[in-house]
Protein backbone atom coordinates (compact mmCIF):
# COMPACT_ATOMS: atom_id res chain seq x y z
CA UNK A 1 0.00 0.00 0.00
CA UNK A 2 1.32 3.41 -1.00
CA UNK A 3 -0.20 6.43 0.73
CA UNK A 4 0.16 9.98 -0.56
CA UNK A 5 -0.40 13.01 1.66
CA UNK A 6 -1.59 15.88 -0.52
CA UNK A 7 -1.14 19.00 1.58
CA UNK A 8 1.35 17.98 4.26
CA UNK A 9 0.78 20.72 6.79
CA UNK A 10 0.07 20.04 10.46
CA UNK A 11 -2.58 17.32 9.97
CA UNK A 12 -0.96 15.80 6.89
CA UNK A 13 2.51 15.64 8.42
CA UNK A 14 1.14 14.18 11.63
CA UNK A 15 -1.01 11.44 10.05
CA UNK A 16 1.63 10.63 7.45
CA UNK A 17 4.37 10.68 10.04
CA UNK A 18 2.57 8.25 12.33
CA UNK A 19 2.06 5.85 9.42
CA UNK A 20 5.61 6.23 8.07
CA UNK A 21 7.00 5.53 11.57
CA UNK A 22 5.53 2.00 11.42
CA UNK A 23 6.82 1.30 7.91
CA UNK A 24 3.99 2.45 5.64
CA UNK A 25 5.18 3.73 2.24
CA UNK A 26 4.17 7.43 2.44
CA UNK A 27 4.77 10.22 -0.09
CA UNK A 28 4.41 13.79 1.19
CA UNK A 29 3.42 16.60 -1.19
CA UNK A 30 4.61 19.68 0.71
CA UNK A 31 5.01 23.41 0.35
CA UNK A 32 8.63 24.61 -0.14
CA UNK A 33 8.79 26.07 3.40
CA UNK A 34 7.71 22.78 4.99
CA UNK A 35 9.99 20.77 2.70
CA UNK A 36 12.98 22.87 3.71
CA UNK A 37 12.17 22.36 7.40
CA UNK A 38 11.75 18.58 7.06
CA UNK A 39 14.90 18.22 4.94
CA UNK A 40 16.86 19.91 7.70
CA UNK A 41 15.31 18.36 10.83
CA UNK A 42 13.45 15.23 9.72
CA UNK A 43 9.84 14.68 10.79
CA UNK A 44 8.94 14.22 14.47
CA UNK A 45 5.43 13.30 15.64
CA UNK A 46 4.54 13.49 19.33
CA UNK A 47 1.36 13.41 21.41
CA UNK A 48 -0.12 14.39 24.77
CA UNK A 49 0.50 10.86 26.11
CA UNK A 50 4.27 11.27 25.74
CA UNK A 51 4.70 9.23 22.57
CA UNK A 52 7.42 10.63 20.27
CA UNK A 53 8.76 9.23 16.99
CA UNK A 54 11.18 10.70 14.46
CA UNK A 55 11.50 9.81 10.79
CA UNK A 56 14.97 10.67 9.56
CA UNK A 57 15.55 12.96 6.60
CA UNK A 58 16.83 10.02 4.53
CA UNK A 59 13.63 8.05 5.16
CA UNK A 60 11.27 10.86 4.12
CA UNK A 61 9.75 10.97 0.62
CA UNK A 62 9.11 14.67 -0.01
CA UNK A 63 7.80 16.17 -3.25
CA UNK A 64 6.89 19.61 -4.60
CA UNK A 65 4.88 18.26 -7.54
CA UNK A 66 1.47 16.59 -7.41
CA UNK A 67 2.55 14.11 -10.12
CA UNK A 68 3.68 11.60 -7.49
CA UNK A 69 0.02 11.13 -6.47
CA UNK A 70 -0.57 8.95 -9.56
CA UNK A 71 1.41 6.16 -7.87
CA UNK A 72 -0.75 6.12 -4.71
CA UNK A 73 -3.32 3.56 -3.68
CA UNK A 74 -4.78 5.95 -1.10
CA UNK A 75 -4.54 9.76 -1.06
CA UNK A 76 -5.21 11.89 2.01
CA UNK A 77 -6.35 15.36 0.98
CA UNK A 78 -5.28 17.65 3.84
CA UNK A 79 -5.15 21.06 2.15
CA UNK A 80 -7.12 24.06 3.40
CA UNK A 81 -10.69 23.97 2.12
CA UNK A 82 -10.19 26.97 -0.18
CA UNK A 83 -7.70 24.88 -2.21
CA UNK A 84 -9.92 21.81 -2.64
CA UNK A 85 -11.16 22.66 -6.13
CA UNK A 86 -7.63 23.25 -7.38
CA UNK A 87 -6.44 19.95 -5.89
CA UNK A 88 -9.42 18.10 -7.39
CA UNK A 89 -8.64 19.50 -10.85
CA UNK A 90 -4.96 18.53 -10.52
CA UNK A 91 -5.77 14.99 -9.39
CA UNK A 92 -8.25 14.61 -12.25
CA UNK A 93 -5.39 15.31 -14.69
CA UNK A 94 -2.88 13.06 -12.91
CA UNK A 95 -4.62 9.91 -11.69
CA UNK A 96 -4.42 6.98 -14.12
CA UNK A 97 -5.77 4.17 -11.91
CA UNK A 98 -8.75 3.88 -9.58
CA UNK A 99 -7.71 5.45 -6.28
CA UNK A 100 -9.24 5.90 -2.83
CA UNK A 101 -9.21 9.55 -1.79
CA UNK A 102 -9.96 10.55 1.81
CA UNK A 103 -10.69 14.18 2.70
CA UNK A 104 -9.26 14.92 6.14
CA UNK A 105 -10.43 18.55 6.01
CA UNK A 106 -12.66 20.94 7.92
CA UNK A 107 -16.18 21.68 6.78
CA UNK A 108 -18.84 19.62 5.04
CA UNK A 109 -18.51 20.47 1.35
CA UNK A 110 -15.03 19.26 0.38
CA UNK A 111 -16.00 15.70 -0.59
CA UNK A 112 -18.72 17.07 -2.87
CA UNK A 113 -16.16 19.27 -4.63
CA UNK A 114 -13.72 16.36 -5.01
CA UNK A 115 -16.42 14.08 -6.41
CA UNK A 116 -17.37 16.64 -9.06
CA UNK A 117 -13.90 16.31 -10.58
CA UNK A 118 -12.95 12.74 -9.67
CA UNK A 119 -15.71 10.60 -11.11
CA UNK A 120 -14.61 6.97 -11.20
CA UNK A 121 -12.52 7.25 -8.03
CA UNK A 122 -13.65 6.48 -4.48
CA UNK A 123 -13.89 9.72 -2.50
CA UNK A 124 -14.55 9.37 1.22
CA UNK A 125 -15.20 11.72 4.12
CA UNK A 126 -12.65 11.66 6.92
CA UNK A 127 -12.61 13.47 10.25
CA UNK A 128 -9.69 14.33 12.53
CA UNK A 129 -11.07 15.08 16.03
CA UNK A 130 -7.83 16.13 17.70
CA UNK A 131 -5.69 19.24 17.61
CA UNK A 132 -2.24 19.15 15.98
CA UNK A 133 0.23 21.97 16.60
CA UNK A 134 3.26 22.67 14.42
CA UNK A 135 6.01 23.33 16.98
CA UNK A 136 8.77 24.11 14.50
CA UNK A 137 11.92 22.17 13.54
CA UNK A 138 9.79 19.46 11.93
CA UNK A 139 7.83 18.64 15.11
CA UNK A 140 4.05 18.08 14.92
CA UNK A 141 2.26 17.51 18.21
CA UNK A 142 -1.17 16.00 18.93
CA UNK A 143 -2.45 18.00 21.88
CA UNK A 144 -5.89 16.45 22.50
CA UNK A 145 -7.45 13.00 22.35
CA UNK A 146 -9.92 11.63 19.80
CA UNK A 147 -10.69 8.84 17.34
CA UNK A 148 -10.29 9.33 13.60
CA UNK A 149 -13.42 8.65 11.53
CA UNK A 150 -13.66 7.63 7.87
CA UNK A 151 -16.63 6.73 5.68
CA UNK A 152 -17.08 2.95 5.66
CA UNK A 153 -15.52 1.27 2.61
CA UNK A 154 -14.31 -2.26 1.89
CA UNK A 155 -11.06 -1.00 0.41
CA UNK A 156 -9.68 0.33 3.69
CA UNK A 157 -8.72 -2.92 5.44
CA UNK A 158 -4.94 -2.49 5.03
CA UNK A 159 -5.10 1.19 5.99
CA UNK A 160 -7.08 0.42 9.16
CA UNK A 161 -4.49 -2.20 10.12
CA UNK A 162 -1.72 0.37 9.58
CA UNK A 163 -3.45 2.93 11.80
CA UNK A 164 -3.91 0.29 14.49
CA UNK A 165 -0.22 -0.59 14.26
CA UNK A 166 0.55 3.13 14.63
CA UNK A 167 -1.65 3.26 17.77
CA UNK A 168 -3.97 5.79 16.16
CA UNK A 169 -7.61 4.96 16.94
CA UNK A 170 -9.86 4.98 13.86
CA UNK A 171 -13.50 4.04 13.21
CA UNK A 172 -15.38 3.38 9.99
CA UNK A 173 -18.72 5.21 10.01
CA UNK A 174 -21.78 4.96 7.81
CA UNK A 175 -23.29 8.38 8.62
CA UNK A 176 -20.42 10.82 8.16
CA UNK A 177 -22.76 13.83 7.98
CA UNK A 178 -23.63 13.30 11.64
CA UNK A 179 -19.91 12.94 12.47
CA UNK A 180 -18.92 16.05 10.53
CA UNK A 181 -21.61 18.21 12.12
CA UNK A 182 -20.57 17.01 15.58
CA UNK A 183 -16.96 17.97 14.80
CA UNK A 184 -18.06 21.30 13.38
CA UNK A 185 -19.99 22.12 16.58
CA UNK A 186 -16.75 21.69 18.53
CA UNK A 187 -14.81 23.63 15.87
CA UNK A 188 -17.04 26.67 16.41
CA UNK A 189 -14.57 27.40 19.20
CA UNK A 190 -11.79 27.92 16.62
CA UNK A 191 -12.91 31.47 15.84
CA UNK A 192 -13.33 32.31 19.53
CA UNK A 193 -9.90 30.91 20.33
CA UNK A 194 -8.34 32.86 17.45
CA UNK A 195 -9.96 36.11 18.61
CA UNK A 196 -8.80 35.50 22.21
CA UNK A 197 -5.16 34.95 21.11
CA UNK A 198 -4.80 32.51 24.03
CA UNK A 199 -3.85 28.81 24.19
CA UNK A 200 -6.93 26.57 24.05
CA UNK A 201 -6.68 25.36 27.63
CA UNK A 202 -6.38 28.88 29.01
CA UNK A 203 -9.20 30.18 26.81
CA UNK A 204 -11.59 27.40 27.81
CA UNK A 205 -10.84 28.02 31.48
CA UNK A 206 -12.46 31.48 31.19
CA UNK A 207 -16.24 31.36 31.55
CA UNK A 208 -17.06 34.29 29.26
CA UNK A 209 -15.30 32.64 26.31
CA UNK A 210 -17.16 29.41 27.02
CA UNK A 211 -20.43 31.34 27.07
CA UNK A 212 -19.59 32.72 23.62
CA UNK A 213 -19.05 29.17 22.37
CA UNK A 214 -22.28 28.04 24.03
CA UNK A 215 -24.45 30.59 22.22
CA UNK A 216 -22.74 29.84 18.88
CA UNK A 217 -23.40 26.12 19.40
CA UNK A 218 -27.01 26.70 20.50
CA UNK A 219 -27.68 28.68 17.33
CA UNK A 220 -26.26 25.81 15.25
CA UNK A 221 -28.11 23.13 17.25
CA UNK A 222 -31.45 24.90 16.77
CA UNK A 223 -30.87 25.00 13.01
CA UNK A 224 -29.85 21.32 12.94
CA UNK A 225 -33.03 20.41 14.80
CA UNK A 226 -35.14 22.26 12.22
CA UNK A 227 -33.20 20.55 9.42
CA UNK A 228 -33.72 17.16 11.15
CA UNK A 229 -29.97 16.53 11.35
CA UNK A 230 -28.81 14.78 14.52
CA UNK A 231 -25.09 15.26 15.24
CA UNK A 232 -23.16 12.21 16.41
CA UNK A 233 -21.79 11.91 19.93
CA UNK A 234 -18.02 12.40 19.72
CA UNK A 235 -17.45 13.11 23.41
CA UNK A 236 -18.70 11.58 26.65
CA UNK A 237 -21.31 14.36 26.69
CA UNK A 238 -24.00 14.45 23.94
CA UNK A 239 -23.77 17.56 21.73
CA UNK A 240 -27.09 18.99 22.89
CA UNK A 241 -25.92 19.15 26.53
CA UNK A 242 -22.53 20.76 25.91
CA UNK A 243 -23.77 24.40 25.75
CA UNK A 244 -25.33 24.14 29.22
CA UNK A 245 -22.10 22.72 30.64
CA UNK A 246 -20.01 25.42 28.97
CA UNK A 247 -22.07 28.11 30.71
CA UNK A 248 -21.44 26.73 34.21
CA UNK A 249 -19.39 28.78 36.73
CA UNK A 250 -15.70 27.89 36.67
CA UNK A 251 -15.56 25.76 39.87
CA UNK A 252 -18.50 23.58 38.75
CA UNK A 253 -17.31 23.43 35.14
CA UNK A 254 -13.86 22.29 36.29
CA UNK A 255 -15.43 19.48 38.30
CA UNK A 256 -17.76 18.12 35.61
CA UNK A 257 -15.57 18.74 32.56
CA UNK A 258 -12.13 17.43 33.46
CA UNK A 259 -12.07 15.45 30.21
CA UNK A 260 -12.79 18.58 28.17
CA UNK A 261 -9.81 20.34 29.73
CA UNK A 262 -7.36 17.48 29.16
CA UNK A 263 -5.47 19.66 26.70
CA UNK A 264 -1.74 20.17 26.88
CA UNK A 265 -0.23 23.67 26.84
CA UNK A 266 0.88 23.38 23.19
CA UNK A 267 -2.66 23.09 21.83
CA UNK A 268 -4.17 25.97 19.90
CA UNK A 269 -6.70 26.18 17.09
CA UNK A 270 -5.58 26.03 13.47
CA UNK A 271 -7.49 29.26 12.92
CA UNK A 272 -5.33 30.98 15.55
CA UNK A 273 -2.22 29.67 13.75
CA UNK A 274 -3.51 31.00 10.42
CA UNK A 275 -4.18 34.46 11.84
CA UNK A 276 -0.75 34.60 13.47
CA UNK A 277 0.96 33.69 10.20
CA UNK A 278 -1.15 36.07 8.11
CA UNK A 279 -2.92 33.29 6.19
CA UNK A 280 -6.54 33.16 5.07
CA UNK A 281 -8.56 31.19 7.67
CA UNK A 282 -11.17 28.48 7.11
CA UNK A 283 -13.92 30.53 8.76
CA UNK A 284 -16.21 30.03 5.72
CA UNK A 285 -15.97 26.26 6.16
CA UNK A 286 -16.67 26.33 9.92
CA UNK A 287 -18.96 29.11 11.14
CA UNK A 288 -19.85 29.66 7.48
CA UNK A 289 -21.45 26.20 7.32
CA UNK A 290 -23.91 27.27 10.04
CA UNK A 291 -24.77 30.43 8.10
CA UNK A 292 -25.25 28.35 4.91
CA UNK A 293 -27.59 25.96 6.72
CA UNK A 294 -29.62 28.92 8.01
CA UNK A 295 -29.90 30.30 4.46
CA UNK A 296 -31.11 26.91 3.18
CA UNK A 297 -33.85 27.05 5.82
CA UNK A 298 -34.67 30.71 4.96
CA UNK A 299 -33.43 31.68 8.42
CA UNK A 300 -30.48 33.63 9.84
CA UNK A 301 -27.53 32.79 12.09
CA UNK A 302 -26.49 36.19 13.52
CA UNK A 303 -24.07 34.85 16.15
CA UNK A 304 -22.01 32.80 13.71
CA UNK A 305 -22.27 35.56 11.10
CA UNK A 306 -20.79 38.04 13.58
CA UNK A 307 -17.91 35.66 14.37
CA UNK A 308 -17.20 35.43 10.63
CA UNK A 309 -17.13 39.24 10.40
CA UNK A 310 -14.77 39.54 13.38
CA UNK A 311 -12.35 36.98 11.93
CA UNK A 312 -12.45 38.68 8.53
CA UNK A 313 -11.62 41.97 10.23
CA UNK A 314 -8.69 40.28 11.99
CA UNK A 315 -7.49 38.82 8.67
CA UNK A 316 -7.32 42.29 7.15
CA UNK A 317 -5.42 43.82 10.10
CA UNK A 318 -1.67 43.58 10.58
CA UNK A 319 -1.95 43.65 14.40
CA UNK A 320 -5.35 42.17 15.17
CA UNK A 321 -7.20 42.92 18.41
CA UNK A 322 -7.10 40.36 21.24
CA UNK A 323 -10.70 40.13 22.45
CA UNK A 324 -11.29 39.58 26.16
CA UNK A 325 -14.03 37.15 27.10
CA UNK A 326 -16.15 39.97 28.51
CA UNK A 327 -15.79 42.06 25.32
CA UNK A 328 -16.59 39.21 22.98
CA UNK A 329 -19.56 38.03 25.02
CA UNK A 330 -20.96 41.58 25.08
CA UNK A 331 -20.55 41.86 21.29
CA UNK A 332 -22.39 38.59 20.66
CA UNK A 333 -25.09 39.12 23.27
CA UNK A 334 -25.93 42.51 21.73
CA UNK A 335 -27.33 40.59 18.77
Amino acid sequence: MKVCIYGAGSIGCYLGGRLAAVGVDVDFIVRPSVKQQLQHHGLTVSDYLGRRQTISVDALQLYDSADVANQADIIFVCVKSAATQQVAAELNMILKKRTIIISFQNGLSNVGVLKQFLDGHTVLEGMVPFNVAALGNGVFHQGTEGTLSVKKNDGLTELIQAFQQAHLAIKLEQDMQAIQWAKLLLNLNNSINALSQLPLKQQLSIREYRQCLAIAQLEALNLLKIAKIKPAQLTTIPARFIPNILKLPNPIFNLVSRKMLEIDPYARSSMADDLLSGKKTEIDWINGEVVKLAEQLSLKAPINQKLIELIEQAESTIQSKAWSGVELKSELMSL
